[in-house]
């Protein structure tokens, strides 16, 4: 196979994916640049006819999905989903993921755990052997920031790791606001040893809304670079 470039291997991604769906599926939809592909090409499914429900995960996909004309609907009115499709900003050889890159955390989650399959997209470059390359988002509550951070900085340090934890902003330099109008914090912690762990201790803490560490969630991850496609897990 001719070398790959990182978008053309998140489209070859796309499109596999796009093969587990069929008429009727009530879908989610993820965040981020390689589901922008798997949304594009749904939209050219829709447009030939293809009859499918979709619930997006952020303003941002949604206003895309609105671009291709595919149908949507909100969560609350489909709480049953049969598969989203999402991309990952890290995943590792158990199948956990580091999501929130693009700031959709929350709602990512939401949707995925609202479906009976979660199936990850992503190119090669996004498969780790241990969690933590990429900062790990998390979505946090404007009231007490300072104090929800150096919360999290403890629950870092008790599973393990240590690190920085920075605010994140707009290119304007403002303060980064979810659709959700909430902040997130970027946690540059290095190798997480203990997932699991710090996943526990950081939903124990009040100021956070949610966590980019999504365990136990994603059935298959559909990844393409230089070796073709690769599947981890069970697509059905």
């Amino acid at each position: 196979m001719p070398e790959l470039s990182p978008d053309d291997a998140k489209r070859l991604a796309a499109g596999k994916a796009l093969e587990l769906v069929i008429p009727g599926m009530r879908l989610g939809l993820g965040t981020g640049t390689t589901a922008a592909h798997f949304v594009a090409l749904l939209g050219e499914r829709v447009a030939k006819g293809l009859d499918v429900i979709c619930v997006p995960s952020s303003e941002r996909t949604r206003t895309l999905a609105s671009l291709y004309s595919i149908p949507l609907t909100s969560i609350d009115a489909s709480p049953e989903l049969d598969l989203t499709v999402d991309g990952a900003d890290e995943f590792d050889p158990n199948l956990r993921l580091i999501k929130g890159g693009g700031g959709a955390l929350l709602r990512e989650k939401i949707v995925a755990m609202a479906s009976k399959r979660m199936i990850v997209i992503t190119d090669s470059s996004k498969s780790v052997a241990v969690l933590g390359k990429f900062p790990l988002p998390v979505e946090v509550n404007v009231f007490g920031l300072e104090v929800t951070k150096r919360m999290i900085l403890a629950a870092a340090r008790a599973s393990g790791c240590d690190g920085e934890i920075r605010l994140r902003k707009t290119p304007g330099g403002q303060a980064f606001v979810s659709d959700n109008g909430h902040y997130i914090v970027d946690c540059f912690l290095g190798a997480i040893a203990d997932p699991d762990r710090l996943a526990d201790r950081l939903a124990a803490i009040p100021g956070v809304v949610e966590h980019g560490l999504f365990i136990g969630i994603a059935k298959a991850v559909i990844s393409a670079g230089p070796a073709g496609i690769e599947i981890f897990g069970q697509l059905d």
